[in-house]
């Protein structure tokens, strides 16, 4: 390989890796991205609903437990089914998974920008090791 191919190719992946961080600088700039960060700071400043999380967690955790050595119930998946429907509608905790949700369907909106590209699903190739 030539010096000039090398030059050429370390300046290409200089400037994609600019592009990079440029696409994120604007995404954290979008007000979907910064509602998420709003709430999800709202959720992390509430002691009472870092409370209600650390409970919710045991339950969940309790639970998968009891499913690895099959010992889980229908009233023990109930019981986790409610915890977490007690969770989601905590006022604080629903506009966050709400925040987090539409953040979510922009991301995969970009992906999918990207990916039209290219030809092949970026964020799956970007975050995946493994494929079926």
């Amino acid at each position: 390989m030539s010096t000039d191919t090398d030059a050429v190719g370390t300046e290409a992946t200089a400037d994609v890796d600019q592009l990079a961080r440029d696409l994120g600088d604007a995404i954290a700039e979008l007000p979907v991205y910064q509602r998420f960060e709003e709430k999800k700071a709202a959720v992390e400043a509430d002691e009472d609903l870092q409370e209600e999380i650390r409970e919710f967690e045991q339950v969940r955790e309790e639970f998968m437990l009891a499913r690895q050595s099959g010992d889980a119930s229908r009233d023990d998946l109930r019981e986790l089914q409610n915890a977490q429907q007690d969770l989601h509608e905590i006022p604080k905790m629903s506009e966050y998974l709400q925040a987090q949700n539409e953040l979510e369907l922009r991301l995969q909106e970009l992906n999918e920008t990207v990916s039209e590209s290219l030809g092949i699903d970026f964020g799956q190739k970007a975050g995946g090791c493994c494929e079926d």
